[in-house]
C-alpha cells in the first residue's frame, strides 16, 4: 500500500466531539494537518473519514506510516 509524504515525525493531539466527522490526511500534503484540506487531488491517496464516537482526545498520526490509522502507533520513532 502506497504510504503518505511524511507531515510531522510528532502525532497531532486532536479534542473530537461525539458526532463529529473528521477527514484525517493520509496524503502528507494537507496545510490543515492532521485534516485533509483537498492537496490529495494530485495523488492516488484518498483521507480516511470516520465519526467521533465520543468527546475524547486522540493523538493522529502525522508521520502517515502508523498501522493503525489514523491513530499514532510510535512509529515515527523509527524514521
Amino acid at each position: 500500500m502506497e504510504t503518505g509524504k511524511i507531515a510531522s515525525k510528532t502525532p497531532f493531539k486532536v479534542d473530537l466531539k461525539a458526532g463529529e466527522m473528521v477527514a484525517w490526511c493520509r496524503c502528507g500534503l494537507s496545510d490543515s494537518q492532521p485534516r485533509c484540506d483537498g492537496s490529495h487531488k494530485t495523488t492516488d491517496l484518498k483521507p480516511l473519514i470516520f465519526k467521533a464516537e465520543e468527546d475524547k482526545t486522540v493523538w493522529l498520526c502525522g508521520c502517515k506510516q502508523t498501522n493503525t490509522p489514523p491513530y499514532c502507533d510510535g512509529t515515527h520513532k523509527k524514521l
